[in-house]
């Protein structure tokens, strides 16, 4: 696919369906729906188990707005950061929204995805 070779715009395109589904399947705590696209990578550390755990100790991972602001990209190694502005349904304030993409298999994968 040769992501790295595409422009900013190829790139939020690909990335906010990617961003959109982790925002949904977070807010109903859908494990193989936010799994979908991860690396293998990134599936070894994400267990359901431990992402359960996140799901009922951060209010914020379940109750993400749908809406979210598109901020840019940084591009390092073999890796795309895509970052967003991001709120809640729930708690005040904005929130940055990192997804970290890659590709894996000639496909493209989520290599990092975290809210701060």
């Amino acid at each position: 696919m040769e992501l790295l070779e595409k422009s900013d715009k190829e790139i939020k395109d690909i990335a906010q369906p990617i961003w959109d589904n982790l925002v949904k399947s977070s807010n109903i705590k859908d494990y193989g729906g936010f799994t979908k696209d991860f690396s293998s990578q990134m599936l070894y550390g994400a267990n359901e188990v431990e992402l359960g755990k996140q799901w009922a100790n951060n209010k914020l991972l379940t109750s993400l707005s749908e809406k979210q602001e598109y901020l840019g990209t940084i591009r390092r190694n073999q890796f795309i950061t895509v970052l967003y502005k991001q709120t809640s349904q729930t708690m005040p304030g904005e929130f940055l929204g990192r997804l970290v993409l890659g590709e894996e298999d000639g496909l493209v994968k989520v290599f990092g995805a975290t809210i701060y």
